[in-house]
Protein backbone atom coordinates (compact mmCIF):
# COMPACT_ATOMS: atom_id res chain seq x y z
CA UNK A 1 0.00 0.00 0.00
CA UNK A 2 1.23 3.50 -0.77
CA UNK A 3 0.43 6.80 0.93
CA UNK A 4 -1.48 7.93 -2.16
CA UNK A 5 -4.07 5.17 -1.65
CA UNK A 6 -5.03 6.40 1.83
CA UNK A 7 -7.84 8.95 2.26
CA UNK A 8 -6.51 12.40 3.08
CA UNK A 9 -6.52 13.09 6.80
CA UNK A 10 -6.95 16.39 8.55
CA UNK A 11 -5.17 17.47 11.72
CA UNK A 12 -6.69 15.97 14.84
CA UNK A 13 -8.67 18.66 16.65
CA UNK A 14 -8.62 18.52 20.45
CA UNK A 15 -10.27 21.68 21.69
CA UNK A 16 -8.07 24.55 20.55
CA UNK A 17 -5.21 22.21 19.65
CA UNK A 18 -4.52 21.03 16.12
CA UNK A 19 -2.39 17.88 16.18
CA UNK A 20 -0.43 16.85 13.11
CA UNK A 21 0.33 14.16 12.30
CA UNK A 22 -2.75 12.58 13.96
CA UNK A 23 -0.63 10.22 16.05
CA UNK A 24 -0.96 9.60 19.78
CA UNK A 25 1.56 7.89 22.03
CA UNK A 26 -0.45 5.73 24.42
CA UNK A 27 0.35 6.06 28.12
CA UNK A 28 2.39 3.08 29.30
CA UNK A 29 3.27 2.49 32.94
CA UNK A 30 6.96 2.89 33.62
CA UNK A 31 7.61 3.89 30.00
CA UNK A 32 6.06 7.18 28.90
CA UNK A 33 7.89 9.45 31.30
CA UNK A 34 9.40 12.83 30.41
CA UNK A 35 12.60 11.34 28.98
CA UNK A 36 10.92 8.80 26.72
CA UNK A 37 8.36 11.30 25.50
CA UNK A 38 11.05 13.77 24.55
CA UNK A 39 12.97 11.06 22.70
CA UNK A 40 9.84 10.25 20.70
CA UNK A 41 9.02 13.91 20.04
CA UNK A 42 12.51 14.38 18.63
CA UNK A 43 11.57 11.82 15.98
CA UNK A 44 8.20 13.18 14.84
CA UNK A 45 5.06 15.10 15.67
CA UNK A 46 1.92 13.99 17.46
CA UNK A 47 0.55 14.03 20.98
CA UNK A 48 2.49 12.27 23.71
CA UNK A 49 0.61 11.17 26.81
CA UNK A 50 2.27 10.86 30.21
CA UNK A 51 1.89 7.82 32.46
CA UNK A 52 -1.57 7.15 33.86
CA UNK A 53 -2.53 9.20 36.92
CA UNK A 54 -5.17 7.93 39.34
CA UNK A 55 -7.79 10.47 40.34
CA UNK A 56 -7.77 9.58 44.03
CA UNK A 57 -3.99 9.91 44.26
CA UNK A 58 -4.18 13.32 42.61
CA UNK A 59 -6.98 14.56 44.85
CA UNK A 60 -5.08 13.36 47.92
CA UNK A 61 -1.90 15.09 46.66
CA UNK A 62 0.11 11.88 46.66
CA UNK A 63 3.78 12.98 46.33
CA UNK A 64 4.73 10.26 43.84
CA UNK A 65 1.74 11.10 41.69
CA UNK A 66 2.49 14.81 41.72
CA UNK A 67 6.06 14.07 40.62
CA UNK A 68 4.75 11.99 37.72
CA UNK A 69 2.78 14.94 36.35
CA UNK A 70 5.83 16.41 34.70
CA UNK A 71 6.27 17.83 31.21
CA UNK A 72 9.10 19.29 29.20
CA UNK A 73 9.11 23.05 28.67
CA UNK A 74 8.40 22.54 24.95
CA UNK A 75 5.65 19.91 25.25
CA UNK A 76 2.51 21.21 23.60
CA UNK A 77 -0.12 20.12 24.18
CA UNK A 78 0.62 18.56 27.55
CA UNK A 79 -1.44 15.39 27.65
CA UNK A 80 -2.43 13.54 30.83
CA UNK A 81 -4.44 10.35 31.30
CA UNK A 82 -6.63 9.91 34.38
CA UNK A 83 -7.95 6.68 35.81
CA UNK A 84 -10.96 6.82 38.09
CA UNK A 85 -14.22 5.09 38.95
CA UNK A 86 -16.00 7.68 41.07
CA UNK A 87 -17.58 10.60 39.17
CA UNK A 88 -17.17 13.02 42.09
CA UNK A 89 -13.50 12.17 42.67
CA UNK A 90 -12.85 12.29 38.94
CA UNK A 91 -14.44 15.74 38.70
CA UNK A 92 -12.35 16.93 41.64
CA UNK A 93 -9.18 15.62 39.97
CA UNK A 94 -10.04 17.34 36.69
CA UNK A 95 -10.63 20.61 38.54
CA UNK A 96 -7.16 20.30 40.09
CA UNK A 97 -5.65 19.75 36.64
CA UNK A 98 -7.32 22.77 35.10
CA UNK A 99 -7.05 25.14 38.08
CA UNK A 100 -3.34 24.41 38.53
CA UNK A 101 -2.73 24.34 34.77
CA UNK A 102 -1.19 20.88 34.96
CA UNK A 103 -2.16 19.76 31.44
CA UNK A 104 -3.79 20.92 28.20
CA UNK A 105 -5.62 17.67 27.42
CA UNK A 106 -7.18 14.99 29.62
CA UNK A 107 -7.77 11.40 28.54
CA UNK A 108 -9.91 9.02 30.60
CA UNK A 109 -8.77 5.41 30.91
CA UNK A 110 -11.43 2.78 30.25
CA UNK A 111 -9.12 0.32 28.53
CA UNK A 112 -6.87 -1.16 31.20
CA UNK A 113 -7.31 -4.99 31.34
CA UNK A 114 -5.05 -5.60 34.35
CA UNK A 115 -6.76 -7.81 36.98
CA UNK A 116 -6.01 -5.47 39.89
CA UNK A 117 -8.00 -2.81 38.00
CA UNK A 118 -10.88 -4.82 36.55
CA UNK A 119 -11.57 -6.75 39.75
CA UNK A 120 -12.44 -3.39 41.28
CA UNK A 121 -14.73 -2.52 38.38
CA UNK A 122 -12.31 -0.06 36.79
CA UNK A 123 -10.59 0.23 33.43
CA UNK A 124 -12.07 -1.96 30.71
CA UNK A 125 -14.71 -3.30 33.11
CA UNK A 126 -16.36 0.03 33.88
CA UNK A 127 -18.24 0.72 30.59
CA UNK A 128 -20.38 -2.34 31.31
CA UNK A 129 -22.06 -0.25 34.00
CA UNK A 130 -23.33 2.18 31.40
CA UNK A 131 -25.00 4.68 33.73
CA UNK A 132 -21.89 4.94 35.90
CA UNK A 133 -19.72 5.31 32.80
CA UNK A 134 -21.88 8.09 31.38
CA UNK A 135 -22.04 9.87 34.72
CA UNK A 136 -18.27 9.76 35.13
CA UNK A 137 -17.54 11.08 31.64
CA UNK A 138 -20.12 13.86 32.01
CA UNK A 139 -18.56 14.88 35.33
CA UNK A 140 -15.08 15.07 33.83
CA UNK A 141 -16.21 17.05 30.78
CA UNK A 142 -18.20 19.49 32.92
CA UNK A 143 -15.25 20.07 35.24
CA UNK A 144 -12.91 20.75 32.33
CA UNK A 145 -15.30 22.84 30.24
CA UNK A 146 -14.79 26.26 31.91
CA UNK A 147 -11.08 26.16 31.06
CA UNK A 148 -11.53 24.79 27.55
CA UNK A 149 -9.41 21.70 28.28
CA UNK A 150 -10.61 18.89 25.97
CA UNK A 151 -11.46 15.47 27.41
CA UNK A 152 -11.16 12.23 25.46
CA UNK A 153 -11.73 8.59 26.35
CA UNK A 154 -9.74 5.45 25.54
CA UNK A 155 -11.47 2.09 25.80
CA UNK A 156 -11.57 -1.52 24.65
CA UNK A 157 -14.31 -3.41 22.81
CA UNK A 158 -15.72 -4.71 26.07
CA UNK A 159 -15.14 -7.28 28.77
CA UNK A 160 -15.26 -10.24 26.38
CA UNK A 161 -17.06 -11.20 23.19
CA UNK A 162 -20.27 -11.82 25.12
CA UNK A 163 -20.15 -8.45 26.86
CA UNK A 164 -19.27 -5.84 24.24
CA UNK A 165 -19.74 -2.18 25.11
CA UNK A 166 -17.73 -0.09 22.68
CA UNK A 167 -20.48 1.34 20.45
CA UNK A 168 -22.85 2.17 23.29
CA UNK A 169 -20.00 3.62 25.37
CA UNK A 170 -18.73 5.63 22.41
CA UNK A 171 -22.14 7.16 21.83
CA UNK A 172 -22.50 7.96 25.54
CA UNK A 173 -19.08 9.61 25.59
CA UNK A 174 -19.96 11.63 22.50
CA UNK A 175 -23.20 12.78 24.10
CA UNK A 176 -21.26 13.76 27.22
CA UNK A 177 -19.14 16.11 25.13
CA UNK A 178 -15.78 14.39 24.64
CA UNK A 179 -13.44 15.64 21.94
CA UNK A 180 -12.52 12.18 20.62
CA UNK A 181 -12.78 8.46 21.35
CA UNK A 182 -9.92 5.96 21.01
CA UNK A 183 -10.63 2.25 20.67
CA UNK A 184 -8.19 -0.59 21.24
CA UNK A 185 -9.60 -3.37 19.08
CA UNK A 186 -9.38 -6.05 21.75
CA UNK A 187 -11.56 -7.08 24.67
CA UNK A 188 -10.30 -7.13 28.23
CA UNK A 189 -10.27 -10.92 28.13
CA UNK A 190 -7.88 -10.87 25.16
CA UNK A 191 -5.41 -8.72 27.13
CA UNK A 192 -2.56 -8.37 24.58
CA UNK A 193 -3.06 -11.67 22.78
CA UNK A 194 -4.44 -12.48 19.37
CA UNK A 195 -5.19 -9.91 16.69
CA UNK A 196 -6.76 -6.50 17.13
CA UNK A 197 -10.24 -6.25 15.59
CA UNK A 198 -10.00 -3.40 13.11
CA UNK A 199 -13.54 -4.12 11.91
CA UNK A 200 -14.78 -3.05 15.35
CA UNK A 201 -12.82 0.18 15.03
CA UNK A 202 -14.48 0.78 11.64
CA UNK A 203 -17.89 0.12 13.19
CA UNK A 204 -17.26 2.69 15.90
CA UNK A 205 -16.05 5.23 13.35
CA UNK A 206 -19.30 4.81 11.42
CA UNK A 207 -21.36 5.25 14.60
CA UNK A 208 -19.77 8.47 15.89
CA UNK A 209 -19.48 12.05 14.71
CA UNK A 210 -16.52 12.95 16.95
CA UNK A 211 -13.04 11.86 15.84
CA UNK A 212 -12.23 8.19 16.39
CA UNK A 213 -8.68 6.94 16.92
CA UNK A 214 -7.61 3.36 16.26
CA UNK A 215 -5.30 1.37 18.51
CA UNK A 216 -3.93 -2.13 18.19
CA UNK A 217 -1.29 -3.95 16.11
CA UNK A 218 0.40 -0.91 14.61
CA UNK A 219 3.96 -2.17 14.49
CA UNK A 220 5.09 -0.27 11.39
CA UNK A 221 4.05 2.93 9.64
CA UNK A 222 2.53 0.82 6.88
CA UNK A 223 0.22 -0.72 9.49
CA UNK A 224 -1.07 2.78 10.25
CA UNK A 225 -1.78 3.27 6.55
CA UNK A 226 -3.70 0.01 6.43
CA UNK A 227 -5.69 0.87 9.54
CA UNK A 228 -6.73 4.25 8.17
CA UNK A 229 -7.71 2.72 4.85
CA UNK A 230 -9.60 -0.15 6.51
CA UNK A 231 -11.41 1.79 9.22
CA UNK A 232 -11.56 5.43 8.15
CA UNK A 233 -10.23 6.55 11.54
CA UNK A 234 -9.11 10.11 12.16
CA UNK A 235 -5.81 9.08 13.71
CA UNK A 236 -3.88 6.26 15.34
CA UNK A 237 -2.70 5.42 18.85
CA UNK A 238 0.74 3.83 19.23
CA UNK A 239 1.59 1.62 22.20
CA UNK A 240 3.94 -1.35 22.16
CA UNK A 241 5.04 -0.73 18.56
CA UNK A 242 7.41 2.06 19.59
CA UNK A 243 9.18 0.13 22.36
CA UNK A 244 12.84 0.10 21.43
CA UNK A 245 11.88 1.86 18.20
CA UNK A 246 11.14 5.55 18.87
CA UNK A 247 11.97 6.27 15.23
CA UNK A 248 8.57 4.77 14.42
CA UNK A 249 7.26 8.30 14.98
CA UNK A 250 9.56 9.58 12.23
CA UNK A 251 8.15 6.94 9.90
CA UNK A 252 4.59 7.86 10.88
CA UNK A 253 5.19 11.55 10.24
CA UNK A 254 6.60 10.72 6.82
CA UNK A 255 3.64 8.44 6.13
CA UNK A 256 0.98 10.99 6.99
CA UNK A 257 2.82 13.60 4.92
CA UNK A 258 2.67 11.31 1.91
CA UNK A 259 6.31 10.21 1.92
CA UNK A 260 7.35 6.57 1.67
CA UNK A 261 10.68 6.83 3.49
CA UNK A 262 11.20 4.36 6.31
CA UNK A 263 14.06 4.19 8.78
CA UNK A 264 16.07 0.98 9.01
CA UNK A 265 18.85 2.08 11.36
CA UNK A 266 22.12 0.22 11.62
CA UNK A 267 23.17 -1.10 15.00
CA UNK A 268 25.44 1.92 15.35
CA UNK A 269 22.48 4.25 14.85
CA UNK A 270 20.42 2.24 17.31
CA UNK A 271 23.27 2.51 19.82
CA UNK A 272 23.24 6.30 19.41
CA UNK A 273 19.49 6.33 20.08
CA UNK A 274 19.99 4.15 23.16
CA UNK A 275 22.62 6.59 24.44
CA UNK A 276 20.30 9.54 23.86
CA UNK A 277 17.46 7.76 25.65
CA UNK A 278 19.62 6.99 28.67
CA UNK A 279 20.94 10.56 28.75
CA UNK A 280 17.40 11.97 28.76
CA UNK A 281 16.39 9.65 31.60
CA UNK A 282 19.44 10.67 33.60
CA UNK A 283 18.55 14.33 33.07
CA UNK A 284 15.00 13.61 34.23
CA UNK A 285 15.98 11.70 37.35
CA UNK A 286 18.82 14.06 38.25
CA UNK A 287 16.38 16.99 38.31
CA UNK A 288 14.58 15.46 41.30
CA UNK A 289 17.48 13.64 42.96
CA UNK A 290 19.44 14.49 46.08
CA UNK A 291 22.68 14.23 44.12
CA UNK A 292 23.78 13.95 40.48
CA UNK A 293 25.23 10.50 41.19
CA UNK A 294 21.89 9.25 42.48
CA UNK A 295 20.10 10.75 39.48
CA UNK A 296 22.47 9.07 37.06
CA UNK A 297 22.07 5.71 38.77
CA UNK A 298 18.27 5.97 38.85
CA UNK A 299 18.12 7.08 35.21
CA UNK A 300 20.32 4.20 34.09
CA UNK A 301 18.27 1.77 36.15
CA UNK A 302 15.10 3.01 34.45
CA UNK A 303 16.75 2.58 31.06
CA UNK A 304 17.58 -1.10 31.62
CA UNK A 305 14.09 -2.34 30.70
CA UNK A 306 14.48 -0.88 27.20
CA UNK A 307 17.67 -2.76 26.26
CA UNK A 308 16.01 -5.96 25.03
CA UNK A 309 13.53 -3.98 22.92
CA UNK A 310 16.26 -1.96 21.22
CA UNK A 311 18.36 -5.04 20.44
CA UNK A 312 15.51 -7.30 19.30
CA UNK A 313 16.59 -9.18 16.19
CA UNK A 314 20.19 -7.98 16.22
CA UNK A 315 22.96 -10.62 16.58
CA UNK A 316 24.20 -9.45 19.98
CA UNK A 317 25.59 -12.00 22.41
CA UNK A 318 23.77 -12.89 25.59
CA UNK A 319 26.56 -11.75 27.91
CA UNK A 320 26.68 -8.29 26.32
CA UNK A 321 22.90 -8.03 26.47
CA UNK A 322 22.92 -8.94 30.16
CA UNK A 323 25.64 -6.41 30.90
CA UNK A 324 23.76 -3.65 29.10
CA UNK A 325 20.67 -4.51 31.17
CA UNK A 326 22.64 -4.00 34.39
CA UNK A 327 24.26 -0.60 33.80
CA UNK A 328 24.55 1.91 36.62
CA UNK A 329 26.26 4.80 34.80
CA UNK A 330 26.50 6.43 31.40
CA UNK A 331 30.20 5.58 31.33
CA UNK A 332 29.34 1.90 31.64
CA UNK A 333 26.79 2.26 28.88
CA UNK A 334 29.29 3.99 26.59
CA UNK A 335 31.83 1.23 27.15
CA UNK A 336 29.34 -1.53 26.38
CA UNK A 337 27.80 0.20 23.37
CA UNK A 338 31.32 0.49 21.99
CA UNK A 339 31.44 -3.30 21.79
CA UNK A 340 28.56 -3.42 19.30
CA UNK A 341 29.21 -3.69 15.56
CA UNK A 342 28.01 -0.29 14.28
CA UNK A 343 27.76 -1.56 10.68
CA UNK A 344 25.33 -4.37 11.50
CA UNK A 345 22.22 -3.77 9.35
CA UNK A 346 18.75 -3.56 10.80
CA UNK A 347 17.15 -7.02 11.10
CA UNK A 348 14.29 -6.75 8.61
CA UNK A 349 12.93 -10.07 9.88
CA UNK A 350 11.89 -8.19 13.04
CA UNK A 351 9.66 -5.81 11.10
CA UNK A 352 5.97 -6.26 11.83
CA UNK A 353 6.64 -8.44 14.85
CA UNK A 354 4.90 -7.81 18.20
CA UNK A 355 6.92 -5.97 20.79
CA UNK A 356 6.51 -5.54 24.53
CA UNK A 357 4.24 -7.67 26.62
CA UNK A 358 2.24 -10.50 25.11
CA UNK A 359 0.08 -12.90 27.07
CA UNK A 360 -2.71 -15.40 26.79
CA UNK A 361 -6.40 -14.57 26.90
CA UNK A 362 -8.16 -15.29 30.15
CA UNK A 363 -11.24 -14.74 32.21
CA UNK A 364 -11.58 -11.15 33.38
CA UNK A 365 -11.52 -10.57 37.13
CA UNK A 366 -14.64 -8.61 38.09
CA UNK A 367 -16.39 -7.53 41.31
CA UNK A 368 -18.96 -10.02 42.51
CA UNK A 369 -22.25 -9.55 40.66
CA UNK A 370 -20.74 -7.03 38.24
CA UNK A 371 -22.45 -8.47 35.17
CA UNK A 372 -25.87 -8.77 36.82
CA UNK A 373 -27.00 -5.20 36.14
CA UNK A 374 -25.92 -2.74 33.50
CA UNK A 375 -27.84 0.13 35.04
CA UNK A 376 -26.41 0.03 38.55
CA UNK A 377 -24.43 3.25 38.87
CA UNK A 378 -23.10 2.58 42.35
CA UNK A 379 -19.38 3.23 42.61
CA UNK A 380 -17.65 -0.11 43.30
CA UNK A 381 -16.39 -0.40 46.86
CA UNK A 382 -12.60 -0.03 47.02
CA UNK A 383 -12.38 0.75 43.31
CA UNK A 384 -10.41 3.98 43.64
CA UNK A 385 -6.66 3.32 43.55
CA UNK A 386 -4.19 5.38 45.52
CA UNK A 387 -1.15 4.81 43.29
CA UNK A 388 -0.48 6.05 39.78
CA UNK A 389 1.26 4.57 36.77
CA UNK A 390 -0.73 1.39 36.23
Amino acid sequence: MTASTVPALRPLTLGQHQVWPPVVLAPMAGITNVGFRRLCREQGGGIYVCEMITTRALVERNPKTLRMIAFGDDENPRSLQLYGTDPEITAAAVRIVVERNLADHIDLNFGCPVPKVTRRGGGAALPWRRRLFARLVRAAVAAAAPSGVPVTVKMRKGIDDDHLTYVEAGLAAQEAGVAAVALHGRTASQRYSGTADWDAIATLKQALDVPVLGNGDIWEADDALRMVAHTGVDGVVIGRGCLGRPWLFADLEATFNGRLERRLPTLGEVAATMRRHAELLVDQFTAGARSPARGERDGCTDFRKHVAWYLKGFPVGGELRRSLAMIESLAQLDDLLGKLDPAEPFPVTALGQPRGRTNSPGKVSLPEGWLASRDDDTVPEGAEMDDSGG
